[in-house]
C-alpha cells in the first residue's frame, strides 16, 4: 500500500479537444437553461389588464374629458408609478435561474489530452476528468476514481451541517451511481458542492440540467408565484366597486334626463357619480403601504425582495424551519468531553478553566486534526483547544506532521503521525467513529458496551461523537497500517452545532402569537429532538422522518402534520411537499432557509425567507424575504411589522369605503330629490387632495396596536373586508351622510340658497373627513387618547386641509370657483358641530369597549 496518492502522476489522458467539441455540441454548455425572461412590455400589459390599473386609466379619462388636466395626470402618474415598481420587482424575481447557473458553473480543473487545465465550470463534458482539492467547488456530477481523504459539504443539497466522506468507485459500488446526496462512502460527487478536506480525480457523468442541482432548478422553473389573498381581495373589490358604480351612473343618467329633460347635465351628474364612487385609492393605497413597509421592515435587517410577502407575513400561522443554518449558526463547536469516566460541558467550564483530566484528551485531539483543513470538526477542535489551552500553536511547536492515515470505508478513523524534535520515533493521534476507534484500541465487550452507553448519552443531547486515541512508537519505519499500532483510548468528543442565542426567545413570541413552528431538517430524528428540546419547540417526541413520508399518502400527510412539528430525514422534493401539504391544510406558510435544496419549497410557500448571510444566491433568489443578519429573532420583527401593516391597511381601507358614503350620497341624492347638485368635480378632486395622504401616508405611519403580538393570527379565509369591517365602515360613513343631507335640506328650507347650502355642506363634510381620519388611527383607543400618538403626518394633512379650506371659502376667486357664498364665523360653528357629531358615537364605543376590558 503507497503512502500517498499523487494525483499529478495518473495515467489517465483525458478528453481531447475533437471530443471537447462534440460533446458540447450534443450536450450543451454546463449550466442550467435560462428561463426567458418577461419583457418590459408584457409585464406592463399583464399590469394593465387588471381591474384596478383599468378603471385608473378610465378615471384619468374622464378628467381630461372634463377639461381636469391636473386631476387627469395625478391619476395617470399614479398609474406610472404602480406600473415601475411592478416591473421593478417582476425582474428581480427572473434572476432566480441566472443565480441557480452562477453557482453550478465555477471555475474547474481537468485533464485533458494528459495536461491539466482550469477552464470555466460552463465548458465542463462528460468524461472529463477533474481535479479536486480542498475548497473548490465541484463543477458537475462525477464518479470518484482516486481520492485522498476526501470529503464534501452537501450541505445545499442535503442541509447536512457535517461533511460526508467520499470513496473511490469501484466494480461492487456500481449500484451506488443512483444514490442522492448524503451520507458517507459514496463514490459520487455533485456540482455545486464544496470539497473541504482531501483530494480526489473523478470523471463527469452528468452535467448541467441533469445534475443534482439541475433538478432542483428545473423543479424551481416550473413553479410559479401565485398572487397574495390581499391582492385578490383588493382586485375583487375594485371591480365590485367599479360594476356598482357603472350600475349607480346608469341609473342616475337615466332618472336625471327623465326627470329634468337635460341629459347633458345628467351625463355630468353621472361622471360625478363615477369619480365619486371610483375607488382608485384602493391600489395607490396598497402599493405604498406594502412599499414602505418593505422599508420599514429593511430597519430591522429583513430585506423585501417581493413586497407582497410583506402583508401576507402577518398573517402566517406556519413557520417552516429549517435547523441548519437557519435555528443552528451552521457551525460546529465542542459540546461535551468525556475522558477518565468524567464528562464535562464545554460551557459550564469551571473558573480555573478546562480541568487536567480532560487536557490530554484535547491536545490528541487537535493532533488527530489537520492543522490547516477545511473539515468543520477540525476547526471546531482547533478553535476550542485555543480558547482553553492558550497559546495552542506553541504546544507542539516544531512537531512535523509526517504521515496521515486516512479514513476507509473499512475502517472509520484517520490517524496523523508527528516526528517531536528531540525524541525517536513518532506520536501517533486518530480520531473517528468511536467503534472504529475501540478496535483500535483492542477493547473488549465490556469495555465496548461501556463506551456505546456513553457516545448515546453524548447522542441524545444532539452530539456528533468522536472517539479519540493516542500511540507511541519508537520505530522510524512507519506501518502501512494505522491499525498496526497500540493506540490507548483517550476519550470522546461530542460536537453540536449550535443553536442560534436568540432562537428559543422568538420562538416563545411565535407560541404567544399563535405562530406554528415547524422543523424540516436533513438531519438525524434524535439530533432534530436534542434541538428542539433546546429551544423549547412543541412537541418535541413526535417525528415524522423522510422514509415515513414517502409512505404516506396527500390525504393522510395533510392529517398527519397537523400534530407533528419536527421533520427529519427530508430531501428537498419532501420539503416542497410538505409546504404544499400544510397550503392544502388552509394554513399561511412562512419557509425559511439558505440552500439550494430548499430554493422551491421557499418559492412554493405564502412567505419564503432566505438567510441572507450564510445562505445561497439562489435561496436568496427565490425567496420573498431574506434576513441580511441571519437572525431568528429577526423573522418575529418582520412578524410584527406585517401585523402592524395589516392592521393599518385594514383601518386605511375602513377609512375609504366610509368616506366615499357621503360623497356617493351627496352625489345621488340630490338628483333623487331633485335638489341643486352639491358637489362637482372640483369638489372631489378637492376632496382627494386630502383622503389620498390621508389613506396612505397618515394610517401608514401609525403605530402597532398594544395587542399586536397577543392575538393568533388572523383567520387566512377572513378578507380584508370582513362583516364587522363593512358594517362599521358603512355605519361611520351613512352617519356622515345623514349630518350632511340634513345641513344641505335645512339651508335650503331655510332660504339660504344652492351657494350657501353648498358651502355648508361641505365645509361639514370637509370637518366630519378629518374627524374620520383621527377616529380610526385605534380601533380601540379614543381620539383623545390616540392624538398623544406621535404622527407626524396627520397634522400636515389637518393643517393642509384646513388652510386650504380656508382659502377656498374667504378667498373671492377660489370661491368663485367653487360655487361657494361666503360664510359667517356662525356657520363654521354649525359645521364643526356637525362634523363632529357624525362620528362622536364611534368614540363613545370604544370608550365602552375599553371600560368593559
Amino acid at each position: 500500500m503507497t503512502n500517498s496518492v499523487d494525483l499529478s502522476q495518473q495515467q489517465e489522458k483525458g478528453l481531447t479537444k475533437e471530443e471537447v467539441t462534440r460533446k458540447l455540441q450534443e450536450d450543451g454548455y454546463n449550466e442550467l437553461p435560462s428561463s426567458k425572461p418577461r419583457g418590459i412590455l408584457a409585464i406592463t400589459l399583464d399590469v394593465l389588464r387588471e381591474p384596478m390599473f383599468i378603471l385608473l386609466l378610465a378615471g384619468g379619462g374622464i378628467y381630461l374629458s372634463l377639461g381636469d388636466i391636473q386631476e387627469a395626470l395625478m391619476l395617470l402618474g399614479f398609474v406610472l408609478l404602480i406600473i415601475g415598481i411592478t416591473i421593478f420587482q417582476e425582474q428581480k424575481t427572473e434572476h432566480t435561474l441566472e443565480a441557480l447557473r452562477d453557482l453550478s458553473s465555477p471555475r474547474a480543473q481537468v485533464i485533458r489530452e494528459g495536461l491539466q487545465q482550469r477552464i470555466p465550470g460552463r465548458e465542463v463534458v462528460v468524461g472529463d476528468i477533474l481535479l479536486l482539492i480542498e475548497g473548490d467547488r465541484v463543477p458537475a456530477d462525477a464518479l470518484m476514481i482516486n481520492s485522498l481523504n476526501l470529503a464534501t459539504d452537501e450541505a445545499i443539497l442535503t442541509g447536512e451541517s457535517v461533511p460526508v466522506r467520499k470513496a473511490n468507485w469501484s466494480e461492487t459500488s456500481e449500484a451506488s451511481h443512483s444514490s442522492r446526496p448524503g451520507g458517507d462512502d459514496l463514490p459520487l460527487v455533485f456540482s455545486g458542492t464544496m470539497v473541504v478536506q482531501g483530494r480526489g480525480m473523478a470523471r463527469v457523468t452528468v452535467t448541467g440540467q441533469g445534475t443534482e442541482i439541475g433538478k432542483i432548478g428545473r423543479s424551481l422553473q416550473s413553479l410559479k408565484s401565485e398572487k397574495t389573498p390581499l391582492q385578490k381581495e383588493t382586485s375583487r373589490l375594485v371591480l365590485i366597486f367599479a360594476i356598482i358604480g357603472a350600475a349607480l351612473c346608469s341609473i342616475l343618467l337615466i332618472i336625471y334626463g327623465l326627470t329634468r329633460n337635460n341629459w347633458l347635465d345628467g351625463l355630468l351628474a353621472g361622471i360625478t357619480l363615477a369619480m365619486a364612487i371610483l375607488p382608485d385609492e384602493f391600489p395607490v393605497v396598497l402599493t405604498i403601504f406594502l412599499a414602505l413597509g418593505a422599508w420599514r421592515i429593511s430597519q430591522n435587517k429583513v430585506l423585501t425582495r417581493r413586497i407582497p410577502a410583506v402583508e401576507t407575513l402577518g398573517a402566517a400561522t406556519v413557520l417552516c424551519v429549517d435547523k441548519t443554518g437557519t435555528l443552528t449558526l451552521n457551525e460546529m463547536e465542542i459540546g461535551e468531553l468525556f475522558a477518565s469516566g468524567q464528562f464535562q460541558n464545554s460551557h459550564e467550564l469551571p473558573s480555573e478553566g478546562l480541568p487536567e483530566v480532560f487536557q490530554p484528551l484535547l491536545q490528541t485531539a487537535m493532533l488527530a486534526s489537520h492543522p490547516d483543513g477545511f473539515d468543520p470538526m477540525e476547526r471546531a477542535i482547533r478553535r476550542f483547544a485555543s480558547q482553553v489551552l492558550g497559546n495552542s500553536g506553541q504546544l507542539h511547536q516544531g512537531w512535523q506532521l509526517s504521515r496521515e492515515y486516512p479514513l476507509s470505508p473499512n475502517f472509520l478513523t484517520m490517524s496523523l503521525a508527528w516526528n517531536v524534535p528531540g525524541h525517536p520515533g513518532y506520536v501517533i493521534a486518530a480520531k473517528g467513529a468511536p467503534e472504529a476507534v475501540a478496535k483500535l484500541c483492542h477493547f473488549d465487550e465490556a469495555q465496548t458496551q461501556e463506551m456505546v452507553l456513553q457516545v448515546q448519552s453524548m447522542a441524545n443531547e444532539g452530539l456528533r461523537v468522536l472517539g479519540v486515541a493516542k500511540a507511541l512508537t519508537g520505530q522510524m519505519e512507519l506501518p502501512t497500517d494505522q491499525q498496526a499500532f497500540q493506540f490507548e483510548f483517550a476519550g470522546l468528543v461530542g460536537l453540536i452545532d449550535p443553536v442560534r442565542p436568540t432562537v428559543q426567545a422568538a420562538l416563545g413570541e411565535c407560541r404567544t402569537a399563535g405562530i406554528r413552528v415547524v422543523m424540516i431538517t436533513g438531519d438525524y430524528p434524535a439530533t432534530a429532538q436534542a434541538i428542539a428540546r433546546q429551544i423549547g419547540l412543541d412537541s418535541p417526541d413526535r417525528v415524522i422522518t423522510g422514509s415515513d413520508m414517502d409512505k404516506l399518502r396527500p390525504e393522510e400527510l395533510q392529517q398527519a402534520i397537523k400534530s407533528v412539528n419536527i421533520f427529519a430525514r427530508v430531501v428537498p422534493e419532501q420539503k416542497l411537499r410538505l409546504v404544499e401539504a400544510f397550503k392544502a391544510n388552509k394554513e399561511i406558510v412562512a419557509m425559511t432557509g439558505d440552500g439550494v435544496n430548499d430554493a422551491p419549497a421557499l418559492k412554493a410557500a405564502h412567505i419564503g425567507i432566505a438567510m441572507g448571510g450564510r445562505g445561497t444566491d439562489v435561496a436568496r433568489e427565490a425567496a420573498g424575504l431574506v434576513l441580511l443578519d441571519d437572525d431568528f429573532a429577526s423573522i418575529v420583527r418582520a412578524i410584527k411589522i406585517g401585523r402592524r401593516i395589516f392592521d393599518n391597511l385594514r383601518k386605511a381601507m375602513t377609512y375609504i369605503l366610509a368616506v366615499h358614503v357621503p360623497i356617493a350620497g351627496m352625489s345621488l341624492l340630490p338628483v333623487i330629490f331633485n335638489w341643486p347638485l352639491v358637489l362637482l368635480p372640483i369638489h372631489i378632486a378637492f376632496l382627494h387632495m386630502i383622503i389620498d395622504p390621508a389613506c396612505s401616508i397618515v394610517f401608514e405611519m401609525e403605530a402597532e396596536e398594544e395587542d399586536v403580538m397577543l392575538r393568533p393570527p388572523r383567520n387566512p379565509a377572513e378578507p380584508l373586508f370582513n362583516r364587522k369591517t363593512v358594517g362599521l365602515s358603512l355605519l361611520q360613513g351613512f352617519s356622515i351622510l345623514v349630518i350632511l343631507v340634513v345641513i344641505f335640506s335645512l339651508a335650503l328650507y331655510r332660504g339660504d340658497g344652492e351657494l350657501d347650502a353648498r358651502a355648508l355642506t361641505f365645509t361639514t363634510l370637509i370637518i366630519a373627513n378629518l374627524g374620520l381620519i383621527i377616529a380610526n388611527r385605534s380601533w380601540y383607543k379614543t381620539a383623545l387618547a390616540s392624538l398623544r400618538s406621535r404622527n407626524a403626518a396627520l397634522w400636515w394633512v389637518v393643517g393642509g386641509a384646513l388652510i386650504f379650506l380656508g382659502l377656498v371659502l374667504y378667498l373671492p376667486f377660489l370661491r368663485q370657483l367653487f360655487h361657494f357664498s361666503f360664510l359667517h364665523p356662525i356657520d363654521l360653528g354649525i359645521c364643526l358641530v356637525g362634523g363632529l357629531a357624525s362620528i362622536i358615537w364611534f368614540e363613545i364605543l370604544k370608550a365602552m369597549r375599553k371600560v368593559r376590558n
